[in-house]
């Protein structure tokens, strides 16, 4: 079986050598970009394991697996764009870089290109692999606009939070985990059970984003934290910070969610402060592990040899920075 390590580097070997023949360069140069500052690729790494839990040949998949790594980060050039964000990764995003035409246009071109890749996947498994990756990028998109609706409500339950973020960030793990196994010809079963433990290892994951976005350093994170607190994002804190606030605390918050155009630097501070005398930081780590338990939970259940579940428990510890 393959490492995380020596799948990383067959991703990246796949990705660098994407031929782009077509015209203009200005369209596909800042795909290139894109996809040249590297990143984590957690999906395509979850999907090559996933597969390797079942068949020793995970090259066999790259193809697919780089397809969702291409979707992936169509998104992100999506969402910088939305949240005029400057940074991804430490280095500019497109609409900064270029412009936000070139952002717009750039992804949607790498959303057919995702579409490509995915469709280099087995014959055989091509309908069930359609199905599953369709029905993933419209649930991301009905994440992504419950996301933006949210920044205009002060209402925000919990549990509505958890439901977008399943849907915006969380079914992207578990398609990965799940397409690695149905090309791999594990059991309908196992690749259900893959499934749930990408989605809830998408949530911890989603909530260690976002509790990074208070708590993180910009120079390891790769982008400005404090983001969500200036866009009124209604992440897990917030929402634990207004239900738990007392009269003076709420009072602030709704002051700094409600300022037309504040300091950026006042809001987060104040904000964050609140975070910290309130205690939401804690109930956010404290989810954190909930959702991390359940996810090991359902790979334990998977009808393979604990050896070959290793690779995969390593990968995701590594991904949420545990050691145990």
């Amino acid at each position: 079986m393959l490492n995380s390590n020596e799948i990383l580097k067959l991703i990246n070997d796949y990705i660098d050598n994407i031929p782009y023949d077509r015209k203009p360069e200005g369209l596909y140069e800042p795909i290139k970009y894109v996809l040249s500052l590297g990143g984590k690729r957690i999906r395509p790494t979850l999907m090559m394991l996933a597969y390797n839990m079942f068949n020793e040949q995970p090259q066999d998949i790259l193809p697919s697996a780089c397809a969702l790594e291409t979707y992936h980060n169509y998104t992100l050039l999506h969402d910088d764009l939305m949240d005029n964000a400057d940074l991804r990764r430490g280095h500019l995003t497109v609409h900064k870089r270029w412009d936000n035409n070139t952002a717009i246009l750039s992804g949607d071109t790498m959303l057919v290109l995702a579409f490509q890749q995915m469709a280099m996947c087995r014959p055989d498994k091509f309908k069930q692999i359609f199905d599953l990756f369709s029905a993933t990028a419209l649930e991301i998109g009905e994440g992504q606009q419950y996301d933006m609706e949210f920044e205009s409500r002060n209402d925000v339950t919990e549990e509505e939070y958890i439901e977008m973020i399943r849907l915006k960030t969380s079914v992207l793990l578990a398609c990965a985990t799940k397409m690695g196994a149905i090309l791999a010809d594990a059991s309908e079963e196992d690749a259900d059970k893959l499934y749930r433990f990408g989605e809830k290892i998408g949530l911890a994951f989603q909530l260690q984003d976002d509790f990074l976005d208070v708590y993180g350093d910009t120079k390891v994170f790769g982008k400005a934290i404090g983001g969500d607190i200036i866009s009124n994002k209604k992440t897990y804190m917030l929402i634990n910070a207004i239900e738990k606030a007392d009269k003076h605390q709420r009072e602030t918050l709704e002051h700094w969610l409600n300022m037309p155009d504040p300091d950026p630097q006042e809001k987060v501070a104040a904000v964050t402060e609140i975070y910290n005398e309130i205690g939401v930081n804690q109930l956010a780590l404290a989810k954190i592990e909930e959702f991390f338990q359940e996810g090991l939970k359902w790979l334990e259940e998977v009808n393979v040899p604990e050896g070959n579940k290793q690779e995969m428990l390593a990968f995701t510890k590594e991904m949420m920075k545990r050691e145990s």
